[in-house]
């Protein structure tokens, strides 16, 4: 389609409303409030409301957003629950053992933390930009990159509204926006749709270890007030995952009789016939987790990849005329288990470059001012020393534990070793012939649940008539090679039922791609062994729409 687009320009463009991007517009008009000037900002988000697609657990370490927003408590910031209690248990078939407190690595000791809704709290923070002057749009997806005749970012276009599924204009078809800007920066989130482009573009991972991640499961229960301890953080390993696989569960108590409880499994597992979904329902059943439940509601769910490479992984976050910032680049600490710090930290680093340039009266160029900030920081500090979480842990969960206490307990976060990973996770799955299938007790409705009635609670919506935003390269493949050798993973990997393969009149098999239950977690687009399955933006407004998580 040849189509005519309406233009608007600013000084940034962020693209993404979660913590990284609010963070940066909020820091860029704080600046141009003190030096006397004024610069105009505009922040994109595709969730239909700003902290509508936000997932995280969450422990938030609240370093970054006093720096940002020093009287955060007196403007009324939904960090209300102040954690009282670590434990960290390991977990077997019937039984559960408590590491002692003075074993526990400093990042998992979460005195001064705060457990929060971080959905909540994005949405704080999209009121105090927009009382800022700040142009937030949510709704908004960002459909492609505009580069100018040098190649540099120029800005964004945002989706057509109102296209068919057979890719033609409908009679509501509104054309998308171009949104230009002197700098953009792009927060998307873990595996961002333009964040990867951009890494290819410019070869921003030249010098990187493989990026790798987890899937983050994650439901919002109200429990018996008589099994509720406000301010609690437990996290486990081990059962029901075994010692190859690494993952592991978070429950976190919260608010008024709420408990926020997931299951993470890192996306390197090798095993095709494994189910993300079914061990976390699985793992609810457990003695020492189940009693917290019985008796309880089931409010909410949804699904999240989340980046855990840590600074090994992360690539250059600087390219000509923008940025990378907070889980588009993988600033993640996944020893920590703790993002959302690192995201408004990224995010106040990055508008501190761009303000300045401004101030320069550059554009489009390297804000090479960002990634030498960051290496000065205390956020590099504290990603530094955990740089060899991963690569330990995918040695085993046994190994990878001792050995990451070793680094963190006895030799404080200071081990003269660096560790390096070579693999991508959709790399690491092996033909389904090398494994037994994995058999999963069927949902009871109360504790365990189906995936279906899960997505359900996550109020996921897309407009029915419009392409198919989960996109094949060769659409022979998933019969011919995910089918054939392992087994179809996508109909496991997947937490919201989106693909499964049915049978054909004749017998012969082909994927059906449900893509109404979406939520947008883009595991398939990291997971597939054959790298065939592209995840691109839907219309605007499209997706989950997470009460309280």
């Amino acid at each position: 389609m040849d189509i005519e687009r309406d233009s608007m320009e600013f000084d940034v463009l962020v693209v993404g409303g979660g913590p990284a991007g609010l963070a940066a517009a909020i820091r860029l008009k704080q600046l141009a409030a003190k030096a006397g000037s004024d610069i105009s900002v505009c922040v994109i988000e595709k969730g239909s409301e700003i902290g509508a697609h936000t997932l995280s657990g969450a422990v938030m370490d609240p370093r970054a957003i006093t720096e940002l927003i020093p009287d955060w408590k007196a403007q009324g910031a939904p960090l209300q629950t102040e954690v009282t209690e670590d434990e960290v248990l390991f977990l077997t078939a019937t039984k559960s053992y408590r590491t002692p407190n003075w074993a526990l690595p400093s990042g998992l000791r979460n005195h001064g933390n705060y457990i929060v809704s971080l959905g909540a709290v994005v949405r704080w923070m999209g009121q105090q930009a927009e009382a800022l002057g700040i142009d937030v749009y949510p709704g908004f997806a960002a459909a492609e990159i505009l580069y100018d005749d040098r190649g540099a970012v120029r800005g964004v276009a945002t989706g057509n509204m109102g296209v068919g599924r057979d890719g033609e204009p409908t009679d509501n078809f509104q054309p998308g926006m171009e949104l230009l800007a002197k700098y953009t920066l792009f927060a998307e989130g873990a595996r961002g749709h333009l964040g990867k482009q951009l890494i290819a573009k410019y070869r921003l991972d030249a010098d990187s270890d493989p990026q790798t991640y987890g899937l983050g499961i994650k439901e919002l229960w109200e429990v018996d007030p008589a099994k509720h301890k406000r301010g609690l953080v437990v996290h486990t390993a081990g059962w029901p995952l075994d010692n190859a696989t690494y993952g592991g569960s978070f429950l976190y108590h919260f608010g008024e009789n709420l408990v926020s409880v997931g299951f993470v499994v890192g996306l390197a597992y090798q095993n095709p016939w494994l189910s993300p979904f079914e061990e976390f329902q699985r793992y609810k059943t457990h003695p020492a987790i189940r009693s917290t439940f019985e008796g309880g509601k089931r409010l909410s769910y949804g699904a999240r990849a989340i980046t855990a490479g840590g600074i090994m992984s992360l690539p250059k976050t600087v390219f000509p005329g923008g940025a990378l910032i907070g889980c588009d680049a993988g600033f993640l600490n996944a020893s920590r288990i703790k993002g959302s710090h690192a995201a408004i930290k990224t995010g106040m680093l990055a508008a501190d470059a761009a303000f300045e340039a401004l101030g320069a009266g550059r554009s489009a160029d390297e804000l090479s001012a960002y990634p030498a900030a960051f290496r000065s920081s205390w956020l590099y500090d504290e990603l530094w020393q955990a740089r060899n979480f991963k690569q330990w842990m995918s040695k085993g969960l046994v190994t990878g534990t001792i050995m990451h206490g070793i680094e963190q307990v006895v030799l404080r976060g200071k081990a003269p070793w660096t560790l390096h990973h070579a693999h991508a996770d959709h790399e690491c799955l092996r033909p389904a012939s090398e494994f037994q299938p994995i058999v999963y007790p069927k949902p009871d409705g109360k504790l365990t649940f189906d995936r279906l009635s899960s997505v359900f609670l996550s109020n996921t919506n897309h407009e029915e008539n419009q392409p198919i935003h989960l996109t094949l390269k060769n659409a022979s493949v998933p019969v011919g090679t995910n089918l054939a050798r392992f087994a179809g993973p996508e109909q496991r990997y997947c937490p919201a039922g989106v693909y499964e393969f049915v049978k054909n009149e004749d017998q012969s098999d082909r994927l059906q791609i449900n893509a109404q239950n979406c939520v947008h977690c883009k595991t398939c687009d990291i997971k597939d062994p054959t790298q065939n399955i592209v995840w691109v933006v839907p219309e605007g407004g499209g997706g989950p729409n997470y009460p309280g998580m």
